[in-house]
């Protein structure tokens, strides 16, 4: 049996890499001399132990012996050598080496396209690889080693170079994308060849779906972080109205849809949502049109450019506006040419003024030292080095501590996995696409990765999105300035307060909207008020006018008590102007219930008492004189109490009718708003005029059925005046002069009620139109009842009682004027009938008589005339015609 030695690295054999052939031992006839191992490496002797190796110089001819590397390492070059008869090894010519395995990783930049991150990113992965590989206490027997091609951030170009990743020998271990939306192909594709990925440059939110996506890493936070930090500046400036503009891809659709729910929860408002897929021209205008002011944009740099040169073209910046966009984009990323613009790098400059970007903090703010033993700073002057052009002019730079973060994490979990820092691993180089095991162990591995990289502390959370603070920034003159940091873990926004308006001042989230109440003008209102004031003086000298003469017949002959409701119901809708004429100049929004209540009440009442009791007049009127025949005896007596009644339904009806609404559905404040007025200075204002009305939820029910009663008393008050216009009665003397108030009351009424409700938006000629009919059909209706009966008592002197005017006239019955005109007209008729006998009996005997006189004039002729000039002898002619001078009857004849 042949006894296995295997001479591990020691003292005796330590020789530089590659010593194993780099010289040939001498020649002799014993044999050939034992040669040394190769670096990280041994030789196995077969049938030798230890110390027989030890014992001797020489090994016999044709013996064999074979190369051995420590750990995972490889032979790279013969194996197995043999002794020759010559005293020389076999293939001496060719060195043997013990290398590390190389572990291969696919990774896909993103030259060109959308985001052009791979231009730094690149350069930092490969700047990552060469220090992690010289690092002898990580993953000691592997090496990290790179196949990538250009992705162009085109999901297509990226299928096709991922099939060659997978398809193509070696085996990757594990797939780095790029952009988000080839990261979210490779990583929907990957669980299929149980693979990890791990992007340095993805920030869709869809990629934390761990479901869709159960072996996703990346070292650039999600998007969603940026959205934490945006409501927290939203607060802070006090907006509360947002817009948004996306480009139409996966990574910015959930990015919004996260914003939205966020700023839901903070009580913020996206009032118009934009999305376009490659030309932003549309979307821009609307935003203008809608008069969005604080917008925030998501989109790649290449369609930024179109964005704000659209912008530009709108006029969608300056003062008044402000914009958010993603803070990955190159310093001058406005300034770059771009052939589908058409704006100069100086409107481009312009439009951009202001604006505010989010990034994740993706370079350590701190000075300290990272696991690579490189300083933040130090990375940076490291990187620019190796870049062909300068930082700004490259995509991607600000991106690159991730990706060189990424190539650690990655680094720290396969060591870990392989047994690193003494602990018992798997083998990588076991790794195939069917070995989930492995899968599961760097799954793991990758998980719990917590370390101090370039870009900062590296920590996963559940989704395997990395965990970071947000850099605020904003274009001043330019070029960026740092404004602020915030840490959504512990809501801490840290503020520098170098932040610079255009304006002076952060801008409204919308045109500042200032509400004005439209008033009513004082000088109407007061003049009104002048006028009612005197009608209720008015109507209180007629009432105690009225009062004062209630015992004089004239007086008492014109119903009084009904003439004393009318003046308190005049009194009642004079006083019901100054309610009209209170709005929010006056009083408080607490008082207006009261105030409109105080309005319903004391015109519905005041109508009811002075136009209801002139009513009952002209309708008792009307009633008693157009009676048949027979009933004409009714006119003789007169029951007041049925006047009363009559007045008191009027009025309850009212006061019922106005109740049930005040208590089912009272009149409250509302506010009737208008369009808004521009004023005349250039600020950023809009005047909103108001206008406080009485109203209530059913109010056109309400007034339906409240002018539609009132309507139809105003019609049946002017018919009845009409139709009693020649009637003339004692018990109501001055019925003509309430069908003149009537006639006066509703033609005032009819007008002005809808003409009001036409103008009710109009408050000076609402209230003018109102309130002047009120006064004006209030002095007709005093002037026209009262003021005839003041003249009467006061040229006659008739204020007398009724004794003393018995006395003077001699006797009541020869002073009733009426009663003598009916009289007289009762004689007059039974004349006609007289009369009309007494014609027919007169031309019977004019026919008896014409018709003797033919006769006689046959029989006996004519008589000469007397010489005498005497009349002709014969009877008398009869009377030709009957006439009434109203008291006797005349027999006239020819």
């Amino acid at each position: 049996m042949l006894l296995l030695l295997l001479l591990p690295l020691a003292p005796l054999f330590l020789r530089p890499p590659g010593a194993g052939g780099a010289q040939t031992p001498n020649a002799t006839s014993e044999g050939c001399q034992i040669i040394h191992p190769p670096w990280e490496g041994g030789i196995r002797y077969r049938g030798l132990t230890r110390d027989q190796v030890k014992a001797i110089n020489f090994l016999p001819v044709d013996y064999e012996i074979e190369y051995v590397c420590r750990g995972e390492r490889e032979v790279v070059g013969p194996k197995v050598r043999k002794c020759l008869a010559n005293g020389s090894w076999t293939d001496m010519d060719t060195p043997s080496r013990c290398e590390r395995r190389a572990v291969y990783i696919g990774a896909l930049f993103p030259m060109s396209g959308g985001w052009p991150g791979g231009q730094a990113c690149q350069p930092a992965v490969e700047m990552a690889l060469e220090d992690v590989n010289s690092r002898r206490d990580i993953l000691p027997d592997y090496e990290l080693k790179l196949i990538h091609h250009d992705s162009k951030c085109d999901p297509g170009q990226a299928t096709k170079y991922l099939y060659e990743l997978l398809y193509n020998d070696p085996i990757k271990i594990i797939l780095m994308p790029g952009c988000s939306s080839v990261s979210t192909l490779v990583a929907e594709a990957a669980r299929m060849w149980n693979l990890i990925v791990l992007s340095y440059g993805s920030s869709s939110p869809a990629l934390s779906n761990r479901q869709r996506f159960p072996t996703f890493f990346r070292t650039h936070p999600s998007a969603t972080l940026h959205n934490p930090t945006r409501v927290k500046l939203f607060e802070k400036w006090g907006w509360k109205k947002i817009a948004t503009i996306q480009q139409t891809t996966e990574v910015f659709t959930s990015t919004l849809d996260d914003l939205e729910e966020r700023v839901k929860e903070a009580g913020i408002e996206i009032t118009f949502r934009q999305s376009f897929f490659s030309d932003p021209a549309v979307p821009v205008k609307n935003l203008k049109r809608q008069d969005a002011r604080i917008i925030v944009g998501l989109f790649y740099e290449t369609e930024a450019r179109k964005v704000f040169c659209e912008v530009y073209k709108e006029r969608l910046f300056g003062k008044k506006y402000v914009w958010f966009l993603i803070g990955w984009y190159a310093d001058n990323w406005f300034k770059i040419y771009d052939p589908s613009i058409n704006c100069t790098v100086d409107e481009m400059t312009e439009a951009v003024e202001g604006h505010i970007t989010t990034e994740i903090v993706m370079l350590n703010p701190a000075n300290t030292r990272s696991i690579s033993n490189m300083t933040s700073q130090e990375f940076v002057e490291k990187l620019t080095k190796r870049l062909k052009r300068h930082p700004e002019e490259t995509g991607g730079f600000q991106e690159a501590p991730l990706a060189y973060d990424a190539i650690w994490a990655l680094a720290l979990a396969l060591n870990k996995t392989s047994g690193g820092g003494g602990h018992s691993g798997v083998r990588l180089e076991d790794f195939n696409y069917n070995n989930q095991t492995i899968t599961d162990q760097i799954y793991r591995a990758m998980n719990s990765s917590s370390f101090e990289g370039v870009s900062g502390h590296v920590v996963f959370d559940a989704s395997g999105s990395r965990m970071a603070w947000t850099l605020i920034e904003q274009l001043q003159g330019g070029s960026y300035k740092k404004i602020g940091y915030y840490d959504s873990t512990k809501d801490d926004l840290s503020w520098s307060k170098t932040d610079k308006w255009i304006g002076g001042s952060p801008p409204a989230d919308q045109t500042l909207v200032i509400k004005t109440f439209r008033f009513l003008s004082q000088k109407l209102f007061i003049s009104v008020s002048v006028l009612s004031s005197l009608g209720i003086v008015l109507a209180v000298v007629c009432l105690s006018f009225n009062i004062y003469n209630s015992h004089v017949r004239y007086i008492q002959n014109s119903q009084p008590n009904l003439n004393n409701l009318t003046a308190v119901g005049c009194s009642l809708a004079l006083a019901a102007v100054f309610p009209l004429g209170l709005d929010g100049y006056h009083i408080g929004r607490n008082q207006f219930p009261f105030v409109c209540q105080a309005r319903l009440w004391l015109l519905g009442l005041g109508f009811s008492l002075g136009y209801g009791s002139m009513f009952t007049k002209i309708w008792w009127v009307h009633t008693v004189f157009t009676k048949k025949e027979e009933k004409k005896e009714w006119r003789k007596t007169l029951e007041p109490w049925k006047l009363y009644a009559t007045v008191g339904l009027l009025v309850g009806m009212d006061v019922l009718t106005l109740a049930i609404w005040q208590i089912v559905d009272p009149l409250h404040r509302t506010i009737e708003t208008f369009a808004k007025e521009e004023p005349k200075e250039d600020i950023d204002v809009s005047i909103l005029p108001q206008l406080e009305h009485c109203s209530s939820r059913k109010m056109n029910t309400w007034l339906g059925i409240f002018y539609g009663y009132k309507g139809l008393l105003l019609l049946l008050g002017i018919f009845l005046a009409y139709e009693t216009k020649s009637v003339s009665t004692e018990k109501i003397n001055d019925h003509r002069a309430v069908g003149m108030a009537i006639y006066n009351v509703a033609v005032l009424c009819l007008i002005t009620a809808p003409v009001t409700m036409i103008l009710s938006s109009q408050q000076d000629a609402a209230f003018a139109f109102a309130s002047l009919a009120i006064v004006f059909s209030s002095y007709i209706t005093l002037v026209v009842l009262f003021v005839p009966k003041m003249r009467r008592l006061i040229t006659r002197g008739e204020w007398q009682s009724e004794a003393q005017d018995t006395m003077k006239t001699g006797s009541s019955t020869n002073n009733n004027e009426e009663e003598k005109s009916r009289l007289l007209e009762k004689e007059n008729r039974e004349l006609e009938k007289i009369i009309a006998e007494k014609e027919e009996r007169v031309s019977e005997l004019r026919h008896q008589l014409q018709s003797r006189q033919q006769l006689r004039s046959r029989r006996h002729p004519p008589t000469p005339p007397d010489p005498s000039g005497g009349l002709p002898r014969g009877p008398p002619e009869p009377p030709d015609r009957l006439s009434c001078d109203g008291s006797r009857v005349h027999l006239l004849y020819k």
